[in-house]
């Protein structure tokens, strides 16, 4: 998930770059939503993940 959102951004930046200012707001708005589901996930994962049975 971090993977995709670092490739739309840096599509992002490339597209800005040459000046498509459309393909460019698209992407980082993209890499904007993938960053934050990650965020979420990654906090769910260390919250959840620890869990163990008692013994």
């Amino acid at each position: 998930m971090l993977r995709w959102a670092i490739i739309f951004f840096v599509i992002a930046i490339i597209a800005a770059f040459f000046g498509f200012g459309g393909v460019a707001g698209v992407a980082a708005d993209a890499a904007k939503i993938l960053f934050f589901i990650f965020l979420v996930l990654f906090v769910l994962a260390l919250i959840f993940g620890r869990r163990r049975p008692p013994k």
